[in-house]
């Protein structure tokens, strides 16, 4: 038998398989294909790979047998049932500390689950986050590998290399144990669902609030790319905006508005519900392609509930389209600030390391969220690892006070259109819920414990001769003859 050559394989030839095979290769990295259907290794190396050094498999058995000690696979195929109907074929194959590689989107418990299992075995099982779609794959991912922390060292040159670039650092680093890399990747997801949010409510006052054509709305769009607003869904949207259809007119307006989801924006809000952290916007983003599926329903609306009558604005619509600017910037730091919240108390609750500087810095390049932004987050972490939010750092703090005149005027101008704004609204509730000292909540506590005897805790001086406090329980109840 000949010496093996392969170092890394990759089991799933669709594009984004094969374009991550092709930047390997250009990395210089010899890479061994195989697929289920042996068809697509024949037509990859005789089309897309031809003249390469990509090798091909035509068995799990093949090739593994052509892959350096220890053997590196990645899996990027269908999540669910498929990834561990690859690990059982594999197995037998494999030798103590060889290492599969979950490229896709898992869901993080199953990465947990499949890093466990395979580590009982001897093997090394690492749960990576991709993101960047087919382009990113081909020139440049953002990658967030998490799982058996003794797999780094070994894929540690093959991932940074293959990652995108940003100042001469990689976008990818080791993330954590277990389900890490998977869980920062759904968190990731979530954001781009609260990012693409907030972009599609600031189209909606800019159509129908100012009556601003797509051209003119792309204008903005490309000046606003141009200060703290500078990112990857900021440059498209300005594109998109752009693009005609072959009768001349935007394309745009002719799209359906009904928007579809895979389910990692729910995962991240089911996640935030699991952790008790109040990760709003992105919850409102997922609420917000739920209710855009009702379109039914929302044209028969349209017909029998009124709302406002539309005046034209007649204020000054520079003013009006600066304080936008800063009220997406506001609402954006809003969101990370909640999904950095929600990383870290899952890294409690679990015991995870995250090193949320790192994490940002992985951002920055290569994903659908890459943005100038993300390096001033970066930079927050590395001032203090220990920083419970984004708000408590002077530069975002200083950002979210400058923008809270105009954020509020686009919300309140927003509800007096009957213009709906979800993502927006959202992110100015938690503002102002976060820098709250005091909340309703002692009516809702009082409220249980009148209804369920929940008990409630009393105010440090607020004691009296009613509700005196034991020496260790801060604990009451109401007293039931109000009933």
């Amino acid at each position: 038998m000949s010496q093996p050559v392969g170092d890394i394989g990759l089991i799933g030839l669709a594009v984004m398989g094969q374009n991550l095979i092709l930047n390997m290769n250009d990395k210089g990295f010899t890479v061994v294909a195989y697929n289920r259907t042996t068809s697509k290794v024949d037509a990859f190396l005789a089309n897309e790979a031809k003249g390469t050094k990509i090798q091909g498999a035509h068995s799990v058995e093949e090739l593994v047998s052509k892959l350096k000690r220890p053997r590196k696979i990645i899996l990027l195929v269908k999540a669910g049932p498929a990834v561990d109907d690859f690990i059982r074929q594999l197995e037998p194959h494999l030798e103590k500390g060889d290492i599969i590689i979950d490229g896709g989107n898992s869901h993080y418990p199953d990465t947990i689950r499949r890093s466990k299992e395979l580590e009982s075995k001897g093997l090394l099982f690492v749960g990576s986050g991709v993101s960047g779609g087919e382009e990113g794959a081909r020139y440049g991912p953002s990658l967030m590998p998490g799982g058996s922390p003794a797999a780094w060292p070994a894929i540690k040159e093959i991932f940074q290399a293959t990652a995108a670039q940003v100042n001469g650092e990689p976008c990818c680093d080791w993330v954590g144990e277990g389900g890490a890399g998977h869980y920062v990747k759904m968190v990731h997801n979530g954001i781009e669902y609260g990012d693409m949010q907030l972009i599609a409510e600031a189209y909606d006052i800019l159509k129908r609030g100012l009556g601003l054509h797509e051209d003119e709305i792309a204008d903005i769009f490309n000046n606003w790319n141009k200060g703290v607003l500078d990112s990857f869904l900021i440059e498209i949207t300005a594109n998109i905006l752009k693009f005609k259809d072959d009768d001349g007119e935007p394309l745009v307006p002719k799209i359906l508005d009904q928007a579809g989801q895979k389910g990692t924006g729910k995962w991240t809000a089911i996640a935030a519900l699991d952790a008790g952290m109040p990760v709003t916007l992105i919850g409102e983003a997922v609420f917000a392609r739920c209710l855009s599926s009702l379109k039914e329903e929302r044209i028969r609306a349209s017909k029998v509930i009124a709302g406002p009558q539309k005046e034209a604005f007649k204020g000054d619509k520079k003013q009006f389209i600066d304080d936008l600017e800063q009220a997406l910037y506001a609402s954006k730091i809003i969101s990370y600030t909640q999904g950095f919240m929600l990383m870290r108390q899952t890294a409690k609750d679990l015991g995870w390391t995250l090193n949320y500087a790192g994490i940002a810095r992985m951002w920055r390049g290569g994903c659908i969220i890459k943005s100038v932004f993300l390096g001033d987050i970066a930079a927050a972490y590395q001032k203090n690892s220990n920083l419970e939010s984004l708000l408590f750092d002077d530069f975002f703090n200083k950002a979210a006070h400058k923008a809270q005149p105009g954020w509020r005027r686009i919300i309140a101008q927003a509800v007096l259109w009957g213009i709906p704004t979800p993502a927006f609204s959202t992110a100015l509730a938690f503002f102002d819920g976060y820098r709250s000292e005091v909340v309703p909540a002692n009516l809702l506590q009082a409220q249980r414990d009148y209804f369920g005897a929940h008990t409630f805790r009393v105010v440090p001086g607020k004691e009296n001769t009613k509700l005196k406090l034991g020496e260790d329980i801060r604990t009451h109840q109401l007293d039931r003859s109000w009933r």
